[in-house]
């Protein structure tokens, strides 16, 4: 087996990596990182060892346990050809297996859809060239080749791929735009929340501009120019305007369909013929039925 770690993975602990990627008990990937039947880069390394971009795992299969499966769960597609293909992501939906989640993601029903998907990250992430949070809705990228996957990864790297959210956020912003430059790094406390930190951290940087002012809420276009875990929502708490139905870095939730964050545009140009292409998907009926009541309200 083999996994090259993506730069969203950077600085977690490969112990700590493989025992969600795997989902395995921590002390079994331990023993057999002290065993040196898993290395790193063709090298023994500590369980400790600190991942970074393209670092390449490599094991026996003996713990390989993706079991993943075809699954017939419609897709949203706005594009596709024998590279790529664009979809339309609903809130909700994991983009990945991965802690024991092993069906209803994105990747059962990219597997349901086609039997050509790129490798590169692994059986368990067929075509998965980058990630949204679950409840974020929006376009995202998808390789079908091994080549679109490494000239996409690395345009992601090289912050190459343009993308834009659309966020509500509590509170009213009174700046009409403004741009956060704060680094990111797992928090110490919980390793699955990110936080604002100059420990073990990256560069994040994120430009708002505001669209609507509402009754103590703000709607938002945002541009990244970085892509770090949870940057959006991280930054904005930051700010002290965390995005609204956000449980994780948010108090002010109003049902259970989660953040209202969705990646409405994704301009890039074509990892083969390199032609500039750009789409635009529009909120999901439940963003704009909780943007409503606050006008309304």
């Amino acid at each position: 087996m083999r996994i090259v770690v993506s730069e969203l993975d950077e600085l977690v602990r490969l112990d700590v990596f493989l025992t969600e990627r795997l989902d395995e008990t921590r002390s079994n990937i331990g023993k057999h990182i002290k065993d040196g039947t898993i290395t790193v880069n063709n090298n023994i390394v500590k369980t400790g060892y600190l991942l970074k971009a393209n670092d390449i795992i490599e094991f026996e299969e003996w713990c390989e346990n993706s079991d993943l499966i075809k699954e017939n769960i419609p897709l949203d597609i706005y594009y596709e050809d024998e590279h790529i293909i664009v979809v339309n992501k609903k809130s909700g939906m994991v983009v990945h297996p991965g802690n024991g989640n092993k069906s209803g993601t994105l990747a059962n029903a990219l597997m349901f859809h086609t039997s050509n998907l790129s490798d590169i990250n692994g059986e368990d992430r067929p075509g998965i060239v980058h990630r949204i949070d679950k409840d974020t809705s929006g376009l995202l990228l998808v390789s079908k080749t091994n080549e679109a996957h490494r000239v996409l990864s690395e345009a992601f790297k090289e912050h190459k791929i343009k993308r834009k959210y659309i966020a509500l956020v509590n509170g009213v912003i009174l700046e009409n735009s403004g741009k956060i430059v704060a680094p990111i790094g797992r928090s110490e406390n919980d390793r699955k929340k990110m936080c604002v930190t100059e420990k073990n951290s990256k560069e994040a940087i994120t430009n708002f501009t505001v669209l609507e002012r509402l009754n103590n809420a703000t709607l938002l276009e945002c541009i990244l120019e970085t892509g770090r875990t949870h940057q959006i929502r991280v930054h904005m708490a930051y700010i002290k305007h965390p995005v609204i139905n956000d449980s994780v870095y948010g108090k002010n939730i109003i049902n259970d369909y989660g953040q209202l964050l969705h990646a409405k545009y994704i301009g890039f140009n074509h990892p083969i013929n390199g032609k500039f292409m750009e789409f635009e998907c529009p909120l999901e009926e439940e963003f704009v039925s909780i943007l409503d009541d606050f006008r309304n309200s």
